[in-house]
């Protein structure tokens, strides 16, 4: 469902939101999913790493542990090998 709303915004921004796209609805639409689409990943990318910041100790003593015991610190593909 779309709303009809009012912005007030500087003359010189319309003209500029004009010159790029004939529909300023449309334009500003885009331009607002693409702000809070780069929102949400900015929260979540802080998140993830609040979570890695967190953990990076005892995930540091875990590859300890596994290099101590001759197992590889990357589970990426032995070279050579295709697939």
């Amino acid at each position: 469902m779309r709303v009809k709303t009012s912005v007030t915004l500087p003359s010189a921004l319309l003209k500029e939101i004009d010159r790029l796209d004939d529909n300023r609805s449309a334009f500003l639409e885009r331009a607002a999913v693409a702000y809070i689409g780069k929102r949400v990943k900015s929260e979540l990318d802080a998140r993830d790493a609040a979570i890695l910041e967190r953990v990076a100790g005892e995930l540091n003593e875990q590859s300890d542990v596994l290099e101590f015991q001759g197992m590889p610190k990357s589970l990426s593909k032995p070279k050579g090998r295709t697939r």
